[in-house]
C-alpha cells in the first residue's frame, strides 16, 4: 500500500520537468523561520497584440506548505493607461481587482513548495496586455507581491515594456536519421512574417545531450560543446526569410537505438534580454562566446533599434529530431561499500551506480531517472540517515521518502549519467551489534513500475554490489565485481547532465517567461 506522500513521490517520477518531493512532510511556512521569495521576469509585449502571461516563480530556503489563502498580488499602478492586469476569461482562477492598478489572486488550497524555484502561474491565468493607447517605448513597474496568514510578505518589482509588433516565424523541422559519431549539418532559418521590419533577431537553442556543435562561432554561446544561443544584427524586412547552416556532431556516446531532440526558439533582441536578465537573477548563464568566427544569416528571399515585442509567440519554434541508428548500450555497474566500526558508532555508506559507457544515459525529455536501486541494510546495523531519493519497501507496502529504520529502500537517480561518471548517495548506518561479515546487497536496474530506469545492460553480472560491514581476510565489497573497497569514493566534481539538453538548470517555460528545476540530491562524480 503506497501512502499519500510516496504516491506523490512515484508520480513526480514519470512527469517531464516535474520537481519530485525533497521532503514527505514540509513544515508549514507559518510555523518555521523558512525564507520564501517570489520572482517576475521582466516582460516585453507587443503593441496592440493580445499580451503575454507573466511566470510567476516562488522560492524557498527549505521545503514549506503555503496555507490555504495565499494570495499573488499584482500591483500596475506604474502602468495604469498603458497595459491591463487581467484575468484570463474563464480561466476559474479566483482574481479580483479591489482598486484601479491592482490585481489580486488566492490560492484555495496548500501547496508544496520546494527550495528550488516553482512557477505557478499555472494556478491562475493572467494576462498582461497593452491598452488601445499603448505605444512603443512605454514601460513601468509591475510589483508582483506574495502574501499569506502567517506569512513573512515578500515582493519583485519587474520591468514591462511596450515594443513594436513584429512577427518571427522559425520555420518547419529537420529530421534525420543518423549513427553515433556522425558529423551533419542543420539548417536554421527565420522568417518575418509580420508588417514591421525586425531590427536584429535572437535564438536560444534547447538540444539533448550529444547533439554538439561542429564549429563555436562568435556571435554565439556555448556550454562546453552545447550550442545555447546566438545572436545577429541583420535586419529582416517584413516578407523576407534567412537563413544560415549549423554544423553538428552526433556524440560516440549517443545511445542507440534512440532519439535526439533539439528545440529551437526565436526571440526579439528585446525578449532575449528581458530572459538574460531571468539567467542573471538565478544564477543561470548560457555559457560563452565562440572563437570561430562570426555566424551570419543570409536572405534567402526578398519581399516587395527600439524594443520589440513577437506578436505571435505560436509559429516562433522549430526543432531538429534525430534518429539515432545502430547498437551503442551501455554497462550500469552497482557500487557497494565496505564499513568497519564497533557497536554504537554510525559509518557512511556512500552507495549507487557507476556508467561504464559506451552510451551515455539520457532521460532528460521524460523526466525519469536513469535507473532504480534497492539497499538491504546488512544485518546488526540500523539505518539512521537516509536519501530524500529513497524510500522504504516491504512487500508491495512503500513507506515515506528518507524514512530511516528500514531493512530495505528503493532509490531514484538523477536523469542523466554520462558514459564514465557515477552517482552516489549516502546512507548512514548505526552498528548496533558486531556482526563480522554482515551483509547487504546493493542492486541497480531494478523493475520498477515508473516511467524511466534501464533494461538493456550490457553485463548483468554487475548489478548487484556488497554493502559489507565489519569483513574478515578474504571478503570482498564496494563494487560490483567484488574487487573494490567502496569506503573511499571521492565525491566532487557534477556530472554533465547538469547542463545537458532540458534536464539542465533552466527550462523555458512558455511565451512570456520561465522556469528552474530542482537538482536531485544526489552527488555525481565524473
Amino acid at each position: 500500500m503506497l501512502k499519500h506522500s510516496t504516491r506523490r513521490w512515484l508520480a513526480g517520477l514519470g512527469v517531464a520537468g516535474a520537481i519530485v518531493a525533497a521532503s514527505a512532510s514540509p513544515a508549514s511556512a507559518e510555523d518555521t523561520d523558512v525564507k520564501l521569495g517570489v520572482y517576475t521576469p521582466n516582460l516585453t509585449i507587443a503593441a496592440g497584440s493580445v499580451g503575454k502571461y507573466p511566470d510567476v516563480i516562488l522560492s524557498a530556503s527549505a521545503p514549506v506548505v503555503l496555507p490555504r489563502g495565499f494570495t499573488v498580488q499584482y500591483d500596475y499602478t506604474d502602468l495604469v493607461g498603458k497595459v491591463t492586469v487581467k484575468e484570463e476569461q474563464d480561466s476559474g482562477s479566483d482574481c479580483t481587482s479591489p482598486s484601479a492598478g491592482l490585481v489580486t489572486c488566492t490560492i484555495h488550497h496548500e501547496y508544496d513548495l520546494d527550495e528550488g524555484g516553482t512557477n505557478i502561474a499555472g494556478l491562475f491565468q493572467v494576462v498582461v496586455a497593452p491598452t488601445d493607447k499603448a505605444k512603443d517605448g512605454d514601460s513601468g513597474k509591475l510589483i508582483v507581491t506574495l502574501n499569506g496568514s502567517g506569512l513573512k510578505s515578500v515582493s519583485h518589482d519587474a520591468t514591462v515594456r511596450v515594443g513594436e509588433g513584429v512577427d518571427l516565424d522559425a520555420g518547419p523541422e529537420t529530421n534525420l536519421s543518423l549513427a553515433p559519431g556522425t558529423k551533419f549539418t542543420a539548417p536554421l532559418k527565420v522568417s518575418n512574417a509580420g508588417e514591421h521590419t525586425a531590427k536584429g533577431a535572437s535564438v536560444l537553442f534547447m538540444n539533448d545531450y550529444g547533439l554538439n556543435a561542429g564549429k563555436h562561432y562568435s556571435n554565439c554561446t556555448y556550454v562546453g560543446d552545447a550550442l545555447r544561443s546566438c545572436q545577429f544584427t541583420e535586419n529582416l524586412p517584413a516578407g523576407a526569410t534567412f537563413g544560415t547552416t549549423l554544423p553538428y556532431v552526433l556524440g560516440k556516446d549517443a545511445f542507440a537505438p534512440g532519439f535526439k531532440y533539439g528545440e529551437i526558439l526565436w526571440m526579439t533582441p528585446a525578449e532575449f534580454e528581458d530572459y538574460q536578465g531571468y539567467l542573471d537573477s538565478r544564477g543561470g548563464t548560457l555559457g560563452k562566446p565562440g572563437t570561430d568566427g562570426k555566424l551570419d544569416l543570409t536572405e534567402e528571399n526578398k519581399a516587395s533599434r527600439g524594443a520589440q515585442a513577437d506578436t505571435n509567440p505560436d509559429n516562433d519554434w522549430s526543432s531538429l529530431a534525430v534518429t539515432v541508428t545502430g547498437e551503442n548500450s551501455t554497462d550500469l555497474e552497482a557500487i557497494g561499500a565496505k564499513l568497519t566500526g564497533k557497536a554504537g558508532d554510525k559509518v557512511k555508506a556512500a552507495v549507487g551506480v557507476r556508467n561504464n559507457g559506451p552510451a551515455t544515459l539520457d532521460h532528460g525529455r521524460a523526466g525519469s531517472s536513469i535507473t532504480y536501486m534497492t539497499v538491504d541494510v546488512p544485518k546488526g546495523t540500523s539505518a539512521v540517515a537516509v536519501p530524500k531519493s529513497c524510500a522504504p519497501v516491504e512487500g508491495d507496502n512503500w513507506g515515506e521518502p528518507g524514512e530511516p529504520g528500514a531493512r530495505q529502500y528503493r532509490c531514484y537517480f538523477e536523469t542523466f549519467l554520462k558514459a564514465g561518471d557515477e552517482a552516489v548517495m549516502d546512507f548512514e548506518l548505526r552498528i548496533d551489534t558486531v556482526i563480522a561479515n554482515a551483509t547487504g546487497l546493493v542492486k541497480v536496474n531494478v523493475p520498477c513500475k515508473c516511467d524511466g530506469g534501464f533494461y538493456k545492460d550490457l553485463k548483468p553480472a554487475n548489478d548487484t554490489a556488497k554493502l559489507l560491514v565489519n569483513a574478515t581476510g578474504g571478503q570482498g565489497g564496494g563494487d560490483g565485481d567484488g574487487d573494490g573497497d567502496g569506503g573511499t569514493l571521492p565525491i566532487t566534481g557534477e556530472s554533465t547532465g547538469l547542463i545537458a539538453g532540458i534536464g539542465g538548470l533552466l527550462l523555458v517555460a512558455g511565451v512570456g517567461g520561465y522556469v528552474i528545476t530542482k537538482r536531485r540530491k544526489t552527488r555525481f562524480v565524473a
